[in-house]
């Protein structure tokens, strides 16, 4: 695991760039989602990437963490149209090959299936963008996930369902208490894992993410165990990191040929 210490611009510089590795290197790109607002900035440089730079997306298959259950399909707070939003409708990626679960399949089990086969059919994920919860989860893993699990459905945390209410005008009753999610597993199944993670409230669980022993209370943790994983925090994030002094020297005498 590659602790990165930096602003939050050079943290969203530094995920594109394994963004746009794959897309100009994959025979057959894809690229996994995220959703939340740590991969904002990501996005919004890809996109400036893709309209000054002229950085294609054709052919990139993408694939969702995670999907709400129940709510409308025209609803804005629904994941699929949220990354319509603010990176699908912005760069020149197929909507045929935007990919996400179906938070509104009567069978629940045979879509999550079907997404699991999904997956493994586009030929796995070569780069996954992921968040991280104040509790530790990531996607909608909450303690207790099964670290071996596979998408799925789920019932958010109180503790979730709180910090997402500032996306429903602050009211967590409009939250969904369930939704689809990709399994531990089938994160880990990923090539390589890039996970951001800024503000002092994200520290506690950065700290167990990084140096914590792995267990399901703290689902993160399970990365650990992933051979290419790039953990990219600013200051406040990494707060409570023991080691922060070897993470920031580790990576300012980089070889320039490992960047």
């Amino acid at each position: 695991m590659e602790v990165i210490i930096a602003p939050a611009p050079e943290l969203a510089r530094l995920a594109a760039d394994a963004v746009e590795r794959v897309v100009r290197t994959a025979q057959h790109p894809v690229i996994g989602l995220a959703t939340g607002s740590s991969p904002l900035a990501v996005y919004d440089e890809l996109v400036r990437r893709h309209t000054e730079e002229g950085l294609s997306f054709a052919g990139v298959k993408a694939f969702m963490l995670d999907e709400y259950v129940g709510l409308p399909a025209d609803h804005p707070e629904r994941y699929r149209n949220v990354i319509e939003k603010e990176i699908a409708s912005r760069i020149d990626i197929d909507p045929a090959d935007v990919h996400g679960p179906d938070g509104l399949a009567e069978d629940i089990p045979a879509a999550c299936a079907a997404y699991e086969r999904a997956i493994v059919d586009a030929g796995g994920v070569d780069v996954q963008i992921l968040g991280i919860g104040t509790d530790g989860h990531i996607a909608f893993n909450e303690p207790g996930s099964s670290l071996a699990s596979r998408t799925r459905i789920k019932t958010l945390t109180r503790q979730t369902r709180e910090d997402n209410a500032r996306f429903f005008d602050g009211d967590i009753d409009q939250v969904p208490e369930h939704c689809l999610t990709q399994g531990l597993a089938t994160i880990m199944s990923a090539r390589h894992l890039v996970l951001l993670a800024t503000g002092k409230g994200k520290a506690e669980a950065v700290h167990h993410l990084a140096e914590g022993p792995v267990s399901a209370m703290w689902p993160a943790t399970i990365l650990q165990h992933h051979p290419h994983v790039t953990v990219l925090v600013d200051d406040a994030a990494a707060g409570r990191l023991q080691l922060a002094s070897y993470y920031r020297e580790a990576f300012s005498g980089k070889p320039a040929w490992q960047h």
